[in-house]
């Protein structure tokens, strides 16, 4: 199987969430199915099948992030150096509306376009692989054509 990348903090997010659902959620959800299973015929149960139907998403959820966090590569951007690449921090300004952005380079299970954290497989980061400060980019998207120039690189 192949290799996710992520960061530390990525993995660590996923870890806290695993830990909550595990811990905190499982836990709740086997209290309400207990609950309702008291209250009688469970055919025209609402909160039981609420219930289960919510048990069903949790251990989906659980499955799910532990499959990720057991195919994980954890990368530390702070150990790499020179051109773009997973991991990078990357400042540019839009050539057209001068607007500045910041977005870090993440996988695509912790990619969180308004926290900044930007999936590598997303056009504009595959666009900005390679690349350098002072480099213009241009990026096919969905709402067309746009110019970048990278301002600044950082690996933090």
């Amino acid at each position: 199987m192949e290799k996710i990348l992520m960061t530390a903090g990525g993995h660590a997010a996923l870890e806290v969430e695993l830990k909550q659902l595990k811990s905190v959620e499982r836990p709740a959800i086997i209290r309400a199915i207990a609950e309702a299973r008291e209250h009688g015929d469970l055919s025209e149960n609402a909160e039981y099948h609420s219930a289960k139907e919510k048990q069903s998403f949790i251990e989906g959820r659980i499955k799910e992030i532990e499959g990720i966090l057991s195919l994980a590569e954890v990368i530390d951007p702070a150990k790499l150096s020179g051109t773009i690449k997973f991991g990078a921090t990357v400042t540019l300004v839009d050539e057209d509306t001068e607007e500045e952005k910041t977005y870090q380079i993440v996988g695509e299970h912790e990619a969180s376009i308004e926290r900044g954290l930007l999936n590598i497989k997303s056009p504009i980061a595959r666009a900005l692989i390679g690349k350098e400060e002072g480099d213009s980019v241009e990026v096919r998207t969905p709402g067309g054509d746009r110019a970048y120039e990278v301002l600044k690189v950082a690996f933090i």
